[in-house]
């Protein structure tokens, strides 16, 4: 088995987003992917992208994936966001996780990031036993709010 971590390019997208669906499958929710090949492309690649992501691919196939933007806090300033982290259910274990992980770390301490964030879901007790292994703070007490694009066309 052949491992390689590299940063995602446009001709990535098409498997990245079919990683995000079998993570939205995992996590229960797979009605909430909307987006569209184009869409994901032009954020990442278009004209003003917002998001990098760094691959991992056994043989060739990317098995894995995490995506990140940069968040601006008035509290903390410039941090990594951590939008999706995410290795295929036959590839874990194998240590891909954590090669991924360890590179938004180091991409957060190369471009002086004041931290990084993300969420992870109450019930899903291996990434947070995965996380507890950096002694990552896990915050209770904050609920997550949003509109959709069609909630905000309707203003």
């Amino acid at each position: 088995m052949k491992m390689h971590l590299r940063i995602a390019v446009k001709d990535d997208c098409r498997r990245i987003l079919e990683l995000v669906n079998e993570l939205a499958l995992y996590e229960k929710a797979p009605q909430e992917v909307t987006i569209t090949l184009q869409e994901l492309e032009e954020a990442g690649f278009g004209s003003k992208p917002v998001w990098k992501a760094f691959v991992a691919e056994v043989d060739g196939l990317i098995v894995g994936f995490a995506l990140y933007y940069v968040r601006f806090s008035t509290w903390k300033g410039c941090r990594l966001y951590l939008e999706d982290f995410y290795v295929t259910e036959t590839m874990r274990g194998r240590g891909l996780g954590k090669l991924l992980f360890d590179r938004i770390v180091q991409e957060a301490q190369e471009l002086g990031f004041n931290g990084m964030s993300w969420q992870v879901l109450d019930w899903n007790e291996p990434a947070i036993n995965f996380y507890n292994k950096y002694n990552a703070a896990i915050e209770a007490g904050w609920l997550n709010a949003s509109l959709s694009k069609e909630q905000l066309l309707s203003f």
